[in-house]
């Protein structure tokens, strides 16, 4: 005979359930004309950003400015989109009833992590490749060596484990989706400007290098630059290494923290959510709309 199957309402079915749906909305963005102009937009101020900056030499080494600002800003494309897209999900899901559908169901809570698990994951590759594929058509020298590719997969899937749970629980906590904007969108940005993104982090207080290294954007920022650069710049930066123990680590202990803490707040979450407040929600965002 056959191998069973997970009854319905289990959490292994909960999670396929969550999985099959999260995937069917990725493959409905890549139709969207919508979505597609926003993978393209933001190629284009990456890329056109990059270019314009083609000629600039970085001080004290051999390199020119793409070669070094590329990697940060695909580090930050990544932990600015897997906060924000969760994020404004999740609130903007809470106003319309789909958690409290959600809620209804057996495991729904872990079905709709799972798919949102897998839907903002997914949408990392997209994104990811329209900045790669026209950066190594225009610039050179942008990867030092071939086993940087496997530092991408690792940093990236940290990277993701770090980040989305941290969009979750904001999320859950904010109001309503009008206050991402200030809860989410301004601290991300905030964090861009000091992780070392747009410029060396070594040029700030030494209080702000200490906040900016708690926070997995930087992290992600330098595992990034040690897939792309060579290793000779990593005496530029803190430490003079690419501490690649410690990037494992903090983003490693940000995955655990949300982990745990991010399901707790869905639970919470779900448990205060009514009928009457999905109405007062919708009736809220309508006024705020006119």
């Amino acid at each position: 005979m056959g191998g069973t199957t997970s009854p319905r309402g289990s959490v292994p079915h909960a999670v396929r359930l969550g999985v099959r749906r999260g995937w069917s909305e990725f493959v409905q963005s890549l139709r969207s004309s919508q979505d597609q102009w926003f993978y393209l937009f933001t190629a284009l101020l990456a890329v056109g950003y990059l270019y314009l900056r083609r000629d600039t030499p970085v001080e004290g080494t051999d390199l020119m400015l793409p070669s070094v600002a590329l990697p940060s800003i695909l580090g930050a494309m990544v932990a600015f989109g897997l906060v924000i897209g969760p994020a404004y999900a999740l609130a903007m899901e809470k106003e319309d009833g789909t958690l409290l559908r959600a809620k209804a169901v057996p495991n729904g809570l872990v079905g709709y992590f799972a798919g949102q698990l897998v839907l903002h994951s997914a949408s990392i590759i997209p994104q990811t490749v329209a900045v790669l594929v026209p950066s190594f058509l225009l610039f050179d020298d942008l990867m030092a060596h071939p086993g940087g590719w496997f530092t991408i997969v690792w940093v990236l899937a940290l990277g993701l484990l770090a980040t989305l749970p941290i969009g979750m629980m904001i999320g859950a906590l904010v109001p309503g989706v009008q206050k991402i904007g200030m809860w989410g969108m301004l601290p991300v940005m905030v964090l861009a400007g000091v992780s070392g993104i747009f410029y060396p982090v070594q040029a700030l207080w030494g209080w702000v290098q200490v906040v900016a290294q708690v926070f997995p954007m930087y992290w992600l920022g330098l595992g990034m630059r040690s897939a792309f650069l060579p290793d000779s710049y990593a005496a530029a930066e803190i430490g003079g290494s690419w501490r690649t123990l410690e990037t494992v680590a903090v983003l490693s202990a940000w995955a655990v923290v949300g982990a745990l803490v991010a399901p707790a707040l869905l639970r919470r979450m779900a448990r205060r959510q009514s009928g009457s407040q999905v109405a007062a929600a919708k009736e809220a965002a309508t006024q705020w709309v006119r």
